[in-house]
C-alpha cells in the first residue's frame, strides 16, 4: 500500500483487461469476458452487492459464473446485430465448439415494460459434442463468502443473506452441482432468477424470451435518428446507454461498476449512481438520437430532484444522488475484494455527494429546458416546475463568485472555477427562456439581467492575456478539458479568438499523443480522459478542423473494446482501457463526435 493509502498493483493478482461485454435490461446489468464468463454483476439492481465479482477479485475461487469446454483454443463473441443479446463462441484444440446465448429479459408485457432480475444462458452444440463444464459460484458481501447451496429435481438454489436465486436448468443437476465435465449433445439453458419457480416450460419460456428480447432491441434501434457514417458504433452507444439506465426511476449511472482505478497509482470510485453533471449531455443527445422515452424518463428523475431540493431549508442540489434519489451515499472501503488487478481499496458508496460543486444548478436547468419546449412529451414544465427551477437560478446566481471544488471535485483548496461560474451564468440564461414560455416576460427581463451580469464578470475575471487563454479558475494560470465545453453551453462562440487561444493552450499543456487530459493536475500521468478526448474532437470539428477531427475519431473507435465500448481513460501509449466500465459519458462522447463528423444523409442519397 502507498503512503496515500492506494494499493499497488499486486503481481499475483490476475491480470485482468476490460474486453468485457455489457448485457442488461435497465434494472441491472451484467459483464461477461471473452470466454463467457460472467465477471461482474450486482442484483437486484445495479447498485447491489455483486454475486460475481471477479473483475475485482484476488483469487477466481469465488465470485463468477462460468461456461468452458475442454482444451479450450480461442473464442469469438458478437452481439446479435442491434441488440443487447451477446454470443460468444467457444472453439476447442479438436475444432469442436460451443455457442453461449447471453441475455437479460427485456420486452413489453401487458402493455408494461417487463425487465426481471433474470439472467438467461443458452448453451448449444455448434461443431461436434465437445465436452463443457459449468461452474456457478455465487459470493455475498463482496466477497465474503461463498452461500449455502441446496438442489431439486431442476434447479440449484443458493441461500445469499439478503435474498436467495435459483438456476434453473434441463442439464444434467448433478454434474452442475459438482461441476462436472460433461459431453454436450443438445441445448442446454440456465436461467438465474430470484428463488421462484417458473411459470412455464423452461425451453418455452428461454425461447419466447430471447425471441421477445430481440425484438425489442431492434425496435429500440430502429427508430433511432443515426448519422450516416459510424452506424454500427452510434447503435452500440445508444444500447449501453439504455442499458446503464435505470428505468425503474429514470436515473442514468455514471458506469456499471466500481473501484477500477484510471491508472495503476489512482483511488477507485464507485460510479454506480447518477452524476447531474452528465444530465444535460445526456438529455441533449436522447433527444437528437429521438429517444423520447429514455429521455423522458431521465427527466422525470432529474424533476424530482428539483422537487426534493424546493423542499428543504437550503434548497442546495448535490452532485450525485442515488438511483432512487438516495441522498446519502456514505463512502466505505470493502477489503475483502482486493481490487482490479489487485489495486484497492475497492469503495462502495461515494463521498461525492458531499461536494460543493456549482456547475449542477447549470446542468439540471439546462436539461429540464428541454421540458417546456418538448411537445412530443407526456409530461411538460409548467409554472409549479418553472418556481421550483426559479428557487435553483436564485442559488445558482448567488453561487457564481463563490469558491467550489470544481467539476471534477479535485481542488484543494476550494477557488473560484470558471466552468462553474459559467454554468450558474447558463441556469440564468436558460431561465430566461423559459420564462418567455410560460408567459412570464418580466421575469424573462429578470434572468436576462442576471445572466448579463454574471457573463460579463466571468469574461473579465477568467482570462489571462499573458496565456491567451481562459483559465480553470478566476486569475489562474491553469487550464482544463471543461473550457472547451463554453461553446456548447452557449457561452461564447466556437469562432471566438480569445476561445480559439483557449484550444491552443490546452492542445499544447493537456494533448498528448492523439488524447486529452482531464487537466494539468493529470499532466504527468500516462492515463488520459476518454470524455475529455471526445470533446476535443468535436471542438476542433467546430473550428473547420474536420479531416483531423475525424483522424483522432476513428482513433478512439480503435481504442474502444472489441464490442465498441468505452472505459473512463485510456493509456496513452498503449490503448489499453482503464477505469470504470463502460462509462455512459464516453458513449455519449462518442455518438456526439458520430453526429458531428458524419456526412449528411441528403449528402449521399
Amino acid at each position: 500500500m502507498s503512503a496515500t493509502g492506494i494499493h499497488t498493483p499486486d503481481p499475483k493478482a490476475p491480470k485482468g483487461d476490460l474486453d468485457l461485454a455489457l448485457i442488461g435490461n435497465c434494472s441491472y446489468g451484467a459483464l461477461i469476458d471473452k470466454t463467457a464468463t460472467v465477471k461482474w454483476c450486482c442484483l437486484p439492481r445495479f447498485d447491489g452487492d455483486p454475486i460475481f465479482c471477479t473483475l475485482l477479485r484476488k483469487t477466481n475461487d469465488i465470485g463468477f459464473y462460468e461456461i468452458s469446454v475442454e482444451n479450450f483454443s480461442h473464442s469469438k463473441q458478437y452481439y446479435i446485430k442491434n441488440t443487447g443479446v451477446l454470443r460468444t463462441e467457444l472453439y476447442t484444440k479438436k475444432g469442436e465448439a460451443i455457442e453461449v446465448t447471453d441475455f437479460a429479459p427485456r420486452f413489453m408485457m401487458n402493455d408494461r415494460a417487463y425487465r426481471p432480475t433474470m439472467l438467461v444462458r443458452i448453451v448449444k452444440p455448434l461443431i461436434g459434442n465437445p465436452r463443457i463444464q459449468v461452474r456457478i459460484r455465487p459470493t455475498f458481501g463482496y466477497g465474503w463468502g461463498a452461500p449455502e447451496k441446496t438442489r431439486g429435481t431442476n434447479h440449484v438454489r443458493y441461500l445469499l443473506p439478503n435474498f436467495s436465486v435459483r438456476v434453473t436448468t434441463n442439464a444434467p443437476i448433478s454434474y452442475v452441482v459438482d461441476e462436472v465435465m460433461f459431453e454436450i449433445s443438445e441445448t442446454y439453458s440456465f436461467v438465474l432468477m430470484p428463488d421462484e419457480s417458473l411459470k412455464e416450460a423452461l425451453s418455452d419460456l428461454t425461447t419466447s424470451y430471447l425471441d421477445k428480447t430481440i425484438n425489442y432491441w431492434l425496435e429500440y434501434s430502429r427508430v433511432l435518428a443515426i448519422p450516416f457514417e459510424y452506424q454500427e458504433q452510434v447503435l452500440r452507444s445508444c444500447i449501453t446507454l439504455k442499458m446503464c439506465s435505470f428505468e425503474e426511476t429514470g436515473a442514468m449511472i455514471g458506469s456499471i461498476t466500481s473501484s477500477i482505478p484510471n491508472h495503476p497509482g489512482a483511488p477507485g470510485h464507485d460510479l454506480r449512481f447518477c452524476w447531474l453533471r452528465d444530465s444535460s449531455y445526456i438529455v441533449h443527445t436522447f433527444n437528437k438520437l429521438g429517444s423520447t422515452k429514455t429521455m423522458e424518463d431521465f427527466l422525470k428523475f432529474i424533476s424530482n430532484i428539483v422537487a426534493a431540493a424546493s423542499q428543504t431549508e437550503s434548497g442546495t442540489l448535490q452532485p450525485v444522488y442515488g438511483i432512487s434519489l438516495e441522498t446519502t451515499l456514505y463512502e466505505k472501503d470493502m477489503h475483502r475484494l482486493a481490487g482490479y488487478r489487485g489495486i484497492g481499496p475497492v469503495r462502495v458508496g461515494t463521498k461525492d455527494y458531499q461536494l460543493v460543486q456549482n456547475d449542477v444548478y447549470g446542468h439540471v436547468i439546462l436539461a429540464t429546458t428541454q421540458m417546456f419546449f418538448d411537445q412530443r412529451l407526456k409530461h411538460m414544465g409548467d409554472k409549479l416546475l418553472f418556481e421550483r427551477l426559479e428557487g435553483i437560478g436564485k442559488i445558482a446566481v448567488g453561487a457564481y463568485n463563490q469558491p467550489d471544488a470544481g467539476p471534477t471535485g479535485f481542488s484543494a483548496p476550494p477557488a473560484i472555477h470558471t466552468f462553474s461560474s459559467v454554468m450558474c451564468w447558463a441556469a440564468a440564461d436558460r431561465l430566461k427562456k423559459i420564462a418567455l414560455a410560460v408567459g412570464q416576460e418580466d421575469k424573462s427581463k429578470y434572468w436576462a439581467g442576471k445572466a448579463e451580469e454574471i457573463k460579463k464578470d466571468v469574461l473579465a475575471k477568467s482570462f489571462n492575456t499573458t496565456l491567451n487563454s481562459y483559465t480553470d479558475t478566476w486569475g489562474g494560470d491553469k487550464v482544463d478539458s471543461h473550457l472547451l465545453l463554453l461553446p456548447v453551453v452557449g457561452f461564447i462562440s466556437s469562432s471566438d479568438e480569445k476561445f480559439k487561444g483557449t484550444v491552443a493552450r490546452i492542445e499544447k499543456v493537456l494533448k498528448k499523443g492523439k488524447y486529452l487530459h482531464l487537466s494539468e493536475h493529470a499532466q504527468s500521468l500516462s492515463q488520459c480522459s476518454t470524455t475529455a478526448t471526445l470533446w476535443y474532437i468535436n471542438t476542433i470539428a467546430s473550428l473547420g478542423r474536420k479531416d483531423e477531427a475525424k483522424e483522432l475519431y476513428h482513433n478512439m473507435l480503435s481504442t474502444c473494446n472489441k464490442l465498441g465500448l468505452l472505459s473512463e481513460s485510456v493509456d496513452c501509449a498503449t490503448g489499453e482501457l482503464w477505469g470504470n466500465f463502460p462509462k455512459s459519458a464516453a458513449m455519449v462522447g462518442l455518438i456526439e463526435c458520430a453526429m458531428n463528423l458524419s456526412k449528411k444523409w441528403d449528402e449521399v442519397i
